[in-house]
């Protein structure tokens, strides 16, 4: 989320290749410089691809050339993302062009702050292209969403505050949680305050952590009593109770 007040980023650790191959990998990798920049990468899709991608951002940070802790700006960030997607998917291509039903793809998130520049977020694509997150549309969601994204939709703008952000994130992914094998905990969330450029302390949130164990129960216990007050629909007429 690209927020009035900063920067949100969360991530679960679940990959799976069907029910029997199921393994927790971090989807959250962080780039930073003190005082000067903080760019945070969070990924879904084919995790060879992904990793990759994220290996090769790794290693050209000792090397000539633009990488991400030199890139000018978010935008070139996320530019550098997407020729390293394409740089990946072009030398495995005889090896997806063998592939019969596999999806070698990968999303990426890139988001982060460069001094000089407010913060900023992007989506970027399989095939290297990316947009850009707006005060209209102030997040964006990849991997499994569609449990979780009406939560957010109904709660979340630009001006809604980290802390009411991290809650409804939260709720959104218990929801998906309890609804979908392929999303699961442990969850890893970063707070960012724009202009801060504080260390980057990413909290990993799993089954003992307290907060959202109280969220869970909270989320559940307040649907049931709403909707135990919403009105049956007039136009259904019960049928009478038989007499005794």
């Amino acid at each position: 989320m690209r927020l009035e007040a900063g920067l949100l980023f969360a991530s679960d650790s679940r990959t799976n290749a069907g029910v029997d191959h199921i393994a927790t990998f971090r989807k959250m990798t962080v780039f930073e410089q003190a005082e000067e920049r903080l760019i945070v990468l969070l990924s879904s899709g084919n995790l060879a691809t992904t990793q990759s991608v994220v290996s090769l951002l790794q290693q050209r940070l000792h090397h000539d050339g633009m990488h991400l802790l030199n890139a000018r700006s978010m935008y070139d960030a996320a530019e550098l993302v997407g020729q390293t997607i394409r740089e990946v998917l072009a030398r495995d291509a005889h090896d997806i062009q063998q592939a019969q039903g596999i999806d070698f793809g990968g999303n990426f998130l890139v988001g982060g702050q460069i001094r000089g520049e407010a913060p900023r977020l992007f989506h970027v694509y399989p095939q290297g292209n990316f947009i850009e997150a707006c005060e209209d549309t102030p997040y964006f969601q990849i991997g499994e969403s569609k449990y979780g994204k009406p939560i957010i939709d109904r709660v979340v703008d630009f001006r809604t505050t980290l802390a009411e952000a991290a809650k409804c994130t939260l709720i959104s992914f218990d929801s998906t949680v309890r609804s979908n094998l392929s999303v699961g905990l442990p969850i890893d969330m970063l707070l960012y305050r724009g202009d801060s450029f504080a260390p980057a302390r990413p909290h990993r949130i799993d089954r003992e952590d307290r907060y959202f164990m109280r969220l869970r129960r909270g989320w559940g216990e307040g649907l049931r009593r709403v909707f135990a007050r919403l009105p049956d629909a007039e136009w259904f007429e019960t049928p009478d109770e038989p007499k005794r």
